[in-house]
């Protein structure tokens, strides 16, 4: 009872916000060209980045939109700069944003921006002239933009982690959702999120019915949302690659050593700790909030870690290198043996993976 008085200003908040958009009383609008809008309803953590990764890949392999100007717009979470900016592959995470950073640096023909208003962002990215030296974009991906309801995507994706089921879930504070678990029936394609390799008919079907999608196929991964529209529920994983070094000066050496330091900044570091076991003995573990941006104490009870471990490798995610390299007086010691482990999504079957590709490239055209 007592979690309902606390949570009930935030749900009529939330409630009528809805209301006003779905009846038009709230106005959105359409960008000029096609956008394809990566969100999820709850807080951090549901892979956002490498599902926008995923899209960039396919759309750079597809015979259409490779040739095209493709492009990515995000709010740039916790920046210190304001306004329309082009993200640019030598710029600091603290002027972007890390996942901004990231992939303007691994995708180096993507045009990469951030602005928290994305009306004017993706007009912008369209009409560029006078603004910056871009060329005019043919396809935006939106990092983050579900609850951004002024903008009205080509094609909605949510993304639901698979150890964090929203119908077990509450809205904030006393929970991470973000949004009212009913906005789901608004997403065009739903992902299950970090699932185990291999889902069965049965536990997908679950999945359904959490989702309040009705007469789901496991064949066509199809089924009708709670508003009685087309839904798509998809199931995907992660993959993680090879270590890559932070810096130059990184000794490839490290990489054979038996034992290792993890740090990171995200929201869920456990799926990382556990891939990581399998390899190295983590002798120390240090976490840090979500998009944390390292300070020199940080550093230095990295460097106490390794004084303690010297002849340990340092591992941390993508996102956390980006940041790292911000912080100032990083020592030689830790740049040498620094190392961060790059992810990718993967969906649990090729037949998941077509139906994907043939919705993305079918609803843009």
């Amino acid at each position: 009872m007592l979690d309902r008085i606390i949570l009930f200003p935030y749900t009529i908040a939330l409630a009528l916000r809805d209301k006003l958009y779905s009846e038009g009383k709230l106005k959105s609008s359409a960008a000029e060209v096609p956008t394809i809008s990566v969100g999820n309803i709850t807080v951090g953590g549901t892979g956002k980045t490498p599902h926008t990764e995923m899209i960039l890949r396919l759309l750079l392999s597809s015979d259409k939109w490779a040739y095209s100007n493709i492009a990515v717009l995000s709010r740039g979470y916790k920046r210190n700069t304001k306004g329309f900016r082009k993200v640019l592959r030598d710029g600091s995470a603290t002027s972007f944003g890390d996942e901004p950073l990231q992939i303007a640096k691994k995708f180096p023909s993507v045009t990469v921006a951030v602005d928290k208003d994305r009306v004017e962002g993706c007009h912008l990215l369209v009409h560029p002239e006078g603004v910056a030296e871009l060329p005019p974009s043919d396809v935006i991906v939106l990092d983050d933009a579900f609850q951004y309801r002024k903008l009205r995507p080509t094609l909605s994706i949510v993304l639901v982690d698979y150890s964090r089921p929203i119908h077990k879930d509450r809205l904030l504070p006393l929970g991470g959702l973000r949004d009212l678990p009913r906005r789901i029936a608004d997403a065009d394609i739903v992902i299950v999120t970090k699932c185990p390799p291999y889902l069965d008919e049965w536990e997908r079907g679950k999945w359904a019915g959490y989702l309040n999608i009705d007469s789901y196929s496991t064949s066509t991964c199809r089924g009708r949302s709670a508003k009685g529209m087309e839904q798509i529920l998809l199931f995907s994983t992660i993959a993680y690659s090879s270590l890559q070094p932070v810096y130059e000066e990184a000794d490839p050496r490290f990489t054979y050593a038996p034992r290792a330091i993890l740090f990171s900044g995200i929201a869920k570091d456990g799926p990382l700790k556990d891939y990581i076991s399998g390899t190295y003995k983590i002798v120390r573990r240090l976490s840090f909030p979500d998009h944390h941006r390292y300070s020199r104490a940080d550093v230095g009870a990295i460097m106490a870690a390794i004084k303690s471990n010297p002849t340990a490798v340092v591992i941390t995610t993508e996102k956390d290198a980006q940041r790292i390299v911000d912080a100032k007086d990083v020592p030689s010691e830790l740049k040498a043996r620094l190392f961060k482990i790059p992810i990718e999504v993967e969906f649990l079957s090729e037949e998941e993976k077509g139906v994907f590709e043939s919705a993305l490239l079918g609803s843009i055209g």
